[in-house]
C-alpha cells in the first residue's frame, strides 16, 4: 500500500509539472493550451496585419520589459505570458496566466481576439478543493441534524461553531483565489499593454517599473 501510494503521488506530481511545463512553453501546440478564464476583443486602428507580424524578430519572439511574446505566422496567432526572472523575489501564485491572441485584418485595422488561460491542474485542483470543503461542511451539517444535534444548547453551539469554521475556510479560499487572480491578471495586463504599444509602433512607456 505504501509503494502504491508513493507511486500515485509521484505520478500526480509528474502530471502537475508536465501540465505547467506545457502551459508555459512558447510552442504552437501550447498556444491554446489551458483553462479559459476570460475573453476580450481589441483593435489596432490603422495598423495592417502584415505590419503587426513584421514587428517580431526573426524567430518570431518579442522580449518585453515584463513579458515575452511569440508569433506563429501560419496560425496568425500570438502567445503572450509574463516573464519571470530567475532570481526575482516577485511573489508567484498557483494560478499563472497567459493570453492567446488571434489576429485578423479587418479593412485597414487589425483585430485582436484575446483568450486568457490558466493551467488545467490549477483550475482542477482549485475546484476539487472547494468541492471537498463544501461537501464536508454540508455533510457534517446533515449528519449533525440527523443524529439529533439540536437536542441541547451545547450541541447546537458546537454544530454552529464547526459549520461556521467550514464556511470560514471556504471564504478564506475564495479570497485567496480572487486576490491571486487579480495579481496575475494585473501582471498579464501590464505585459499586454507593452505588447500592444510595440505592435502599434508606439514607444514603450518610460515609467515601466522593474521586476520586483
Amino acid at each position: 500500500m505504501f509503494l502504491a501510494g508513493l507511486f500515485a503521488a509521484v505520478m500526480f506530481l509528474a502530471l502537475v509539472v508536465g501540465d505547467w511545463a506545457h502551459f508555459t512553453s512558447l510552442t504552437a501546440p501550447a498556444s491554446r493550451y489551458g483553462c479559459r478564464v476570460a475573453r476580450m476583443e481589441d483593435w489596432l486602428p490603422q495598423t495592417p496585419l502584415a505590419l503587426v507580424m513584421g514587428r517580431f524578430e526573426r524567430m518570431g519572439v518579442f522580449n518585453l520589459p515584463h513579458g515575452i511574446a511569440r508569433c506563429f505566422y501560419n496560425e496568425r496567432r500570438i502567445l503572450l505570458r509574463p516573464q519571470y526572472r530567475l532570481f526575482s523575489i516577485r511573489f508567484r501564485t498557483a494560478w499563472p496566466m497567459k493570453v492567446c491572441i488571434d489576429v485578423e485584418q479587418v479593412g485597414e485595422d487589425t483585430r485582436l481576439m484575446c483568450i486568457k488561460c490558466i493551467p488545467w491542474s490549477s483550475a482542477i485542483l482549485t475546484l476539487m478543493w472547494f468541492a471537498l470543503v463544501a461537501a464536508g461542511t454540508v455533510g457534517f451539517a446533515i449528519a449533525f441534524l440527523a443524529q439529533g444535534g439540536l437536542s441541547t444548547l451545547g450541541s447546537i453551539l458546537m454544530g454552529l461553531g464547526l459549520t461556521g469554521l467550514g464556511l470560514l475556510v471556504l471564504a478564506f479560499g475564495l479570497v485567496t483565489v480572487t486576490l491571486a487572480y487579480r495579481l496575475e491578471d494585473g501582471r498579464l495586463t501590464q505585459a499586454y499593454q507593452e505588447l500592444r504599444q510595440a505592435l502599434a509602433g508606439e514607444p514603450l512607456s518610460s515609467h515601466t517599473s522593474k521586476d520586483r
